[in-house]
């Protein structure tokens, strides 16, 4: 069984910054594309930002030049760099990722939601 562990999320004034983390716990074969999602109250999940393993990014309008994806391959391991937060940016952040695993005799691709981490900008 595999599972996505966040951490990172928090309080923090606006003009602040915060690093999000993501990895898979459980046995796996692979990661491939990683992604953070984001969801405010009454709004629908949104994508923030998403990577792919050979490191193509693709960034929501509203984060452009304020957010940044990274990815350690060697750890899975998927962060969300977040500086210059402001106040909309409060949500619940979800990691999400495709995740090989074995299945039988089969290699097969799974989606996957982390469960969710708190981020509220305020003063």
């Amino acid at each position: 069984q595999v599972q996505l562990v966040e951490s990172g999320g928090g309080l923090v004034q606006p003009g602040g910054s915060l690093r999000l983390s993501c990895a898979p716990s459980g046995t796996f074969v692979s990661v491939n594309d990683m992604a953070w999602y984001r969801q405010a109250p009454g709004k629908q999940r949104e994508l923030v930002a998403s990577m792919s393993r050979s490191g193509i990014t693709n960034y929501a309008d509203s984060v452009k030049g304020r957010f940044t994806i990274s990815r350690d391959n060697a750890k899975y391991t998927v962060y969300l760099q977040m500086n210059s937060l402001k106040t909309e940016d409060t949500a619940v952040y979800y990691c999400n990722a495709d995740v090989s695993t074995a299945q039988g005799m089969r290699i097969g691709l799974i989606n996957y939601w982390g469960q969710g981490t708190q981020v509220t900008v305020s003063s």
